[in-house]
């Protein structure tokens, strides 16, 4: 059932002419990410916005079923439309455990064993200290380089017109020019309960939710598509937001 936005004033809105669809959370879905690009297609068809952005909010990888599937799709839609893509903290995970193999066993119990599996890795969930280096080695090599350049050129943030797309949120009464990132791939709870404005209406996902939530000031759009199912898309134009 599709979501609109709460009704209040004054609205977040984008620049004229501008039409955003975002997603968050695909966890390796490459199947619904596929349903949701047909989706995209049709809509663009109808009504042909002068610019259209697609704005994906991170969490590609792990999780789900096809991970590998995943990057290609997204790869791919790069290079006939206009994308963003933002880091989530799965892939801040992922390349921190390229950069150093220890973190691979931490890794592989949040969903890395699903991504290892899908480049034709299977491997233990606890590997023990002497195996760790050589299977890193192994999954970076059975990786097209492409995918690895693409996990390591994620952007934390996108602004657009009065709204700031993110991972997962960010700390209340910092500036969002000043925000970590660690808080923008991390937060939850201080986030979350805060009915405060943030200075933009803040996009995100992190945190799974049985449908989109839009709120008066944010929006949480990760919908747990690796275990519900439900990948949810956001259209926004001018200042008008549905959730599908």
């Amino acid at each position: 059932m599709p979501t609109s936005a709460p009704q209040s004033s004054p609205r977040p809105k984008l620049p004229n002419g501008v039409r955003v669809y975002a997603m968050s959370d695909i966890h390796g879905c490459a199947h619904l990410l596929e349903q949701m690009f047909a989706v995209i297609d049709a809509d663009m068809s109808n009504s042909r916005p002068y610019r259209a952005i697609e704005v994906f909010l991170g969490d590609y990888i792990d999780r789900g079923p096809d991970s590998r599937h995943t990057l290609d799709l997204l790869i791919r839609r790069s290079r006939h439309r206009n994308t963003v893509f933002l880091k989530g903290n799965h892939e801040a995970y992922f390349t921190s455990v390229l950069d150093d193999p220890s973190r691979l066993g931490e890794w592989l119990k949040v969903g890395g064993l699903q991504t290892m599996i899908s480049y034709g890795l299977p491997a233990s969930p606890d590997p023990v200290k002497e195996e760790q280096s050589e299977l890193v080695r192994e999954l970076r090599s059975s990786m097209p380089p492409q995918h690895i350049e693409f996990l390591r050129q994620l952007r934390p943030t996108f602004t657009c017109g009065d709204f700031f797309f993110v991972h997962a949120g960010v700390r209340p009464g910092i500036p969002l020019s000043e925000q970590r990132e660690q808080d923008l791939l991390w937060i939850r709870d201080e986030f979350l309960q805060s009915k405060k404005r943030f200075g933009k209406y803040v996009v995100h996902g992190h945190t799974p939710v049985r449908q989109a939530e839009l709120l008066e000031n944010r929006a949480n759009i990760d919908t747990g598509a690796y275990a519900t199912g439900n990948l949810t898309l956001l259209s926004i134009q001018g200042n008008s937001m549905l959730a599908i």
